[in-house]
């Protein structure tokens, strides 16, 4: 009777005061779970990452603490918990479906003063586990008291706003500069990557191609710098190499920089070519894919670049050369036999030259085509035709790059086919 008054007076004295937050280093050392469950399911990979040595005590797992058992992460003792168990451990997490069990489990980790979670009585435990996430470096552990869910919600909250840089969390000690190559999506801001987001958040100097989304610009710092890659004076240098000689300087003056490109850095981006200016320069470069415009665009105009009966393959092809220009890389013949889809990017001026090589070498001229302006953007506008009118459907509906060129069968799938649909963001 003694002992459970004064058990209760503990757990009275707990209500009284908050948990006191600490990060347990476990690698090399002992941790017991008891119970092979969905609570033992989502905690071991954390308590695996953390390196420490985990024994499961259960008759019975779930198939993926059982693969873990298997692949040698865990060691796993196949029976009931027995008094004993938690002897020697760090630290013990108790997850069974039997409520006496979980008690005498808890019993003796209080006696052997092993810290202890318990998943069916937090009151009972003397530890809890926090919401936790982790972005680059940064862990997040939230505790509410009683409330998980708010602790998840908050935890939620603090890592996206870290990942996507809308959370300010400068750096206050020395962090190296970089160089990161970031694909930024169609067009859409939503619509880059949460890694491409927040490396914009931590750069000094954004060169930014004009196909990129121009809208997150206006998110960063007034520190940064950002360059038109347009605009860069190239004097006896072509463009390009002028692009590549300013990512140089910059990142030699020990500035983290980023080269913002539309879509996929690539796809047509001339990405490949950066990256091994600074190569050859002895600077290293992070690649951040994007999502390209040759898929996303059409998708955004209800236009599936693959669908089950119609197309089992597509093709993304380059038109800013007509096929007659000997600088073509392109095999028209080839692409006018496919049954797939064909892609065009950068072909709205040569379209029409486009569509006549394609029906010369046998292409329907009825194929269905669509033309997809500003995709992804509040200017969205989707014009339809066919092989065999897109020239003149171009001119009359004064259709102008950049646009992506879906040609095929998929062009009549979907809710949005039709002669003409504009689209504005929902955001």
């Amino acid at each position: 009777m003694a002992e459970h008054v004064e058990h209760a007076h503990q757990h009275a004295q707990a209500h009284e005061h908050p948990a006191y937050p600490v990060g347990l280093r476990l690698a090399g050392r002992r941790v017991v779970v008891i119970g092979g469950g969905q609570v033992a399911q989502r905690r071991l990979p954390a308590l695996i990452a953390a390196g420490a040595d985990v024994t499961l005590i259960s008759p019975s797992a779930t198939p993926s603490v059982e693969a873990m058992a298997e692949s040698g992460e865990i060691t796993w003792t196949r029976r009931r918990y027995e008094d004993g168990d938690i002897a020697d451990a760090w630290y013990a997490l108790v997850a069974t479906g039997d409520p006496v069990a979980n008690a005498a489990a808890s019993d003796e980790a209080e006696r052997t003063k092993t810290w202890c979670v318990r998943s069916d009585d937090a009151e009972a435990a003397t530890a809890w586990t926090p919401a936790t996430g982790r972005s680059e470096g940064v862990t997040v552990a939230v505790l509410t008291g009683r409330d998980p869910r708010r602790s998840a919600a908050v935890r939620d909250a603090i890592v996206e706003g870290l990942r996507d840089g809308s959370l300010a969390a400068p750096h206050h000690r020395s962090r190296a500069p970089f160089v990161a190559l970031v694909g930024g999506g169609p067009g859409d801001p939503d619509l880059i990557t949460v890694r491409g987001r927040r490396l914009l958040a931590e750069a000094d100097v954004v060169i930014a191609d004009r196909l990129g989304p121009r809208d997150l610009l206006d998110e960063l710092p007034p520190h940064v710098e950002v360059i038109d890659a347009a605009k860069i004076p190239y004097g006896r240098f072509m463009a390009q190499e002028a692009i590549n000689n300013a990512l140089i300087e910059h990142a030699k003056a020990g500035r983290s920089v980023v080269r913002l490109k539309g879509g996929d850095p690539f796809v047509f981006g001339r990405g490949m070519e950066e990256v091994q200016a600074l190569a050859e320069a002895g600077i290293s470069c992070t690649v951040v894919p994007g999502i390209s415009s040759s898929i996303s665009v059409p998708g955004a105009a209800g236009i599936p670049v693959t669908h089950r009966g119609v197309a089992h393959e597509f093709t993304v092809v380059s038109g800013h050369v007509a096929p007659d220009d000997p600088r073509s890389l392109v095999d028209w013949q080839s692409l006018a036999k496919l049954t797939g889809t064909l892609v065009i990017l950068m072909g709205v001026d040569k379209i029409g030259a486009i569509a006549e090589a394609l029906i010369t070498h046998g292409k329907a001229p009825d194929t269905p085509l669509a033309l997809v302006q500003e995709g992804t953007t509040a200017a969205q506008r989707r014009v339809d035709a066919t092989l065999a009118t897109v020239a003149e459907t171009v001119r009359t509906q004064d259709v102008r790059p950049p646009a992506v060129i879906v040609i095929g069968d998929v062009v009549a799938e979907g809710p949005s086919a039709g002669t003409e649909t504009h689209t504005s963001n929902q955001r």
